[in-house]
């Protein structure tokens, strides 16, 4: 058989195996059983790539032991540096055996040897017996092993493709001549994976620099005498340590294991061992995409205007069970070709006056808009779905002229109108901000299944397509279908023929329906249908009217603003330059680094990036910026391009053409804190801390010169919250007294009178304060603080000593949430924390930091959303012409009416400290001004 006909790939399980692990970390894979299985499919993923694509005629996935190798034997502190094997990888390993296995593709290790050694052997001998060799894997050091039939074959890995080496390849990526060079650079410049020292004071640029000079490591030892400077000084006295570093990077090639082709030869899986692992680890798409069968032939679509919603009055009925979708094959998913469904065009005024009836008799609904756009202030309505029954829906498309499209609008009024229906949505504000832009308002209570789905789990994904696989075995058709991917040849909804639209639309409010059955037990299982039905689903409507009232921006001080900004960055700028002696990019990190750290030499041990340039960050800056004053200046610099870009400049552009306001949209399942989040624009990340930073709210004005800016403000929320959790009688006695806290914080740790703290004591107390809820270290503490570690220990040390409840509070939050992997807000907010009992330190601190902070944060949140429900439905019954319009952080902010203006004064802070009773007093500031900036 020629050679290249008979095609080995070789897996290096473990490097695939972590890659897995963080390609899922931020997003686990839990399935019902509470297993995190990102590990398990992500491997299969990237197996099934490798057996569908490449096609291999042999394959073998290679294991490394725990038994210690020849390399441990050579270098005690091999690899000694690497953290604790993550729980999900142990977990994760034996099930990718059993995975392997049941692909029928062999599993090798051997103790006393790595996987790449293994590999690195066969390898060889596979080639030398006529077989083209991929060895697969993204570890970097197999490219030593690279020859004419031999390839470093790197899978594909976020957004990345696969990326096939030989020879060519590899000496053009490290720079070198032959592919044994490898081990030479990893030798001097070493790898701190394996911890693999080399030679101190040699990075990658210097490694191939002096190969390019002597060859090899051997080489460069023995012409030290060439050398000069510290590296000479280094290469010598550190010479063996180099040439041991290269014999630990050397992948052995004469492993003890036989090259077995038979063995190696691609079978067929054994189906029964793979469908029963799958069904268990709940791998439904993977399972659809081994095992998938013929399609079945599409359900008869109907469109007659007569008879559509014959057993409408049996849906009305109490007694009546709501008939469950059939049962699609356990193969895989349904979908709109395999699961039976009734999905219905109605058109005409008698049509959709006989759809009103039956829906009128419902106690839910579902319903969905279709529009021409994802911005719901643009967004023509293009169509409208409703379903009350599982599998079976109804779509009405709307003309694309407005007084028609309300002519129709009008006939659906009295659904719309109900109070007495509960209106169920997949990310519901769209759709009311939808129908209010053409002057229909939804009454009556709502259910959102993104915020049931988001309370059930704040981390995960909420859209409908990834739900409906969850929790129904669904896969709903795809709007590229109709429109087209992504990109600037989108088509656009409003141009697809109607009768294409119905299966889609229809199948929305369907599923949609479906997921409200699926989510509510266990909301219910989890307590939490107070939260949702009391708190986020009410906020839903308070938070489309103040979307759709928006705010209205001063364009004339933004563009006096810019100009003042770009004058000021410009002087900045030649300050800089005098200062360096030269011109230069100040935009440019790469230039940047080599201006600060090579010409002007202010930090002799200055970091650098991966990339191998140096790091020019803002932590790094603001370090420097306490000696070196082109440091801040360049600190100076960056603030104000930034707030000319990303404010000054782009917030006109954010103004509605037709309201002449900007209107951002809040999010509510997007922090796992359960705060607000906001786009276009990000409300939350206005600067504030700055000068020049606030003068962007001087930009928020009122709608007309009949009302003024008002801004209602929790004061020092997160530390109320702290002192009544934590029942700290210090804590409570001087927020119940109006004591300055940080003050009263100061008094304590530094034991002097409250009448003798000095402003710097009391800068210390507050940034402790507020660090605490943080879960800060004495690190953090003096990084922020700008003092010696040792004096932000005893910082905190004494202030658990004064505030002895507030140590007991953390320790006993730690404590439970290690028992039950989640903690709690006042209202019974839930955040998991799967790795509290990390062995990973790393990873076991933040889940620790997050145990602390987020039932104090997130009570917060509860705090605020309940004073705003609150504070609109006051507002309705007073009928008031005063407008809610913002909320940034703690702050609520109000278009008010100039003749409302003392009644909201009064009446706003009072509604705000009640919103949830705590045994800490609730303290409201409230600011009336011309402008955000003057009214805060």
């Amino acid at each position: 058989m020629a050679k290249g006909s008979k095609k080995l790939f070789l897996l290096d399980a473990m490097a695939l195996i972590y890659r897995a692990h963080f390609a899922f970390s931020k997003n686990p894979r839990i399935n019902s059983k509470g297993l995190n299985t990102g590990v398990m499919l992500g491997f299969t993923n990237t197996l099934l790539e490798v057996l569908e694509k490449e096609n291999p005629t042999h394959i073998a996935v290679v294991f490394d032991t725990s038994a210690p190798t020849f390399r441990h034997k050579q270098f005690e502190a091999y690899k000694a540096n690497r953290q604790e094997q993550p729980e999900d990888i142990e977990v994760g390993i034996p099930w990718v055996k059993q995975i392997v296995q049941a692909f029928n593709i062999p599993t090798l290790e051997l103790d006393g040897y790595e996987a790449d050694d293994i590999i690195g052997t066969l390898a060889k001998k596979a080639e030398r017996t006529s077989f083209t060799v991929y060895m697969m894997t993204p570890d970097k050091d197999y490219g030593q092993l690279v020859e004419d039939h031999i390839y470093l074959y790197k899978p594909a890995f976020m957004g990345n493709a696969v990326d096939i080496m030989g020879p060519k390849e590899i000496c053009e990526k490290w720079d070198i001549e032959h592919v044994d060079q490898v081990r030479d650079i990893l030798g001097l410049m070493g790898d701190a994976v394996d911890n693999i020292p080399g030679i101190p004071g040699i990075g990658a640029k210097t490694a191939v620099k002096l190969l390019k000079e002597y060859g090899s490591v051997e080489e460069l030892v023995k012409n030290t005498d060439q050398l000069k400077g510290k590296q000479k000084e280094n290469v010598e006295k550190f010479a063996e340590q180099g040439i041991l570093s290269k014999e630990l990077a050397t992948i052995m090639q004469d492993v003890p294991i036989d090259f077995d082709e038979k063995a190696l030869t691609r079978d067929p899986p054994d189906e029964e061992k793979l469908k029963a692992l799958f069904a268990e680890l709940e791998f439904r798409t993977l399972t659809k995409r081994v095992f998938g069968e013929a399609l079945k032939k599409p359900a008869l679509k109907v469109d007659e205007q007569l008879g559509l919603f014959t057993g409408g009055d049996a849906a009305a009925s109490e007694d009546m069970p709501a008939p469950a979708p059939p049962i699609t094959s356990s193969s895989g998913p349904g979908n709109l070709f395999t699961r039976d469904h009734d999905y219905y065009k109605v058109s005409g005024e008698s049509a959709i006056k006989d759809l009103v009836r039956y829906l009128l008799m419902q106690k839910e609904i579902c319903f969905d808009t279709e529009t021409s756009s994802i911005n719901p202030n643009e967004a023509e309505l293009v169509g409208i779905s409703f379903a009350y029954l599982p599998g079976e829906a109804y779509y009405i498309p709307f003309p694309g002229e407005m007084k028609a499209a309300k002519e129709i609008l009008a006939l659906l009024e009295p659904v719309f109108s109900s109070e007495h229906i509960l209106k169920i949505g997949q990310n519901i504000k769209y759709d009311i901000l939808v129908l209010m832009n053409y002057g229909m308002e939804v009454k009556g209570k709502l259910y959102d299944t993104m915020l049931a789905h988001y309370l059930i789990e704040p981390e995960g994904k909420h859209s409908m397509d990834w739900m409906a696989e969850q929790y129904l075995n669904y896969k709903p058709v795809s709007i590229e279908s109709l429109i087209g991917k992504k990109g600037k040849n989108q088509g656009n909804m409003k141009d697809v023929d109607p009768d294409k639209v119905v299966d889609y639309a229809s199948e929305d409010a369907d599923i949609t329906l479906q997921l409200k059955s699926a989510l509510d037990p266990i909301i219910r299982e989890n307590k939490l249908e107070p939260l949702l039905h009391e708190v986020e689903s009410p906020l839903i409507g308070v938070l489309a009217a103040m979307e759709f009232e928006g705010v209205r921006i001063d364009t004339d001080s933004l563009a006096e603003m810019s100009k003042s900004l770009e004058s000021e960055s410009w002087e900045i700028e030649k300050k800089v330059y005098e200062m360096a002696g030269e011109k230069f990019n100040l935009s440019s990190p790469k230039q940047l680094g080599e201006i600060l750290f090579n010409k002007l030499q202010l930090d002799p041990k200055a970091k650098k990036t991966k990339t191998g340039q140096y790091a020019t960050g803002e932590e790094v800056l603001s370090k420097l910026a306490m000696e070196h004053e082109i440091a801040q200046a360049i600190l100076d610099y960056r603030q104000m391009v930034k707030l000319k870009s990303t404010y000054v400049d782009a917030l006109p552009g954010l103004i509605n053409p037709k309201t002449g306001r900007i209107h951002t949209t809040y999010n509510q399942f997007v922090a796992a804190t359960g705060r607000l989040s906001s786009i276009n624009p990000n409300l939350q990340n206005i600067p504030i801390r700055t000068e020049r930073g606030r003068e962007i709210r001087k930009a928020f004005v009122p709608r007309d010169k009949n009302h003024l800016i008002l801004a209602a403000d929790y004061s020092q929320i997160e530390l109320r919250i702290m002192a009544a959790f934590s029942q700290d009688s210090s804590m409570i006695e001087a927020f119940k007294n109006g004591r300055d806290i940080h003050a009263t914080t100061a008094a304590k740790i530094f034991q002097v009178p409250l009448e003798e703290v000095s402003g710097d004591m009391r800068r210390k107390a507050k940034t402790a304060n507020f660090g605490i809820i943080y879960g800060i270290s004495a690190f953090g503490l003096s990084q922020r603080l700008q003092i010696p570690r040792g004096e932000a220990k005893d910082i905190i040390d004494a202030y658990f000593k004064e505030f002895p409840s507030v140590k007991a509070y953390m320790d006993e939050s730690i404590e439970k949430a290690r028992k039950n992997e989640y903690v709690e807000t006042i209202l019974g907010r839930r955040r998991y924390l799967r790795d509290i009992n990390s062995r990973n330190a790393t990873m076991r601190g933040f889940a620790e930091r997050n145990a602390i902070n987020a039932p104090i944060q997130g009570s917060a949140a509860d705090m605020i959303k309940v004073a705003m429900i609150h504070v609109h439905e006051w507002m309705l019954q007073q009928k008031l012409r005063s407008k809610m319009i913002l909320q940034v952080h703690d702050e609520l902010v109000f278009d008010a009416h100039k003749e409302e203006t003392d009644l909201l004064k009064t009446e706003v802070p009072k509604l705000m400290s009640e919103a949830i009773k705590i045994a800490v007093p609730l303290e409201v500031e409230v600011g009336i001004g011309n402008d955000w900036l003057e009214a805060h």
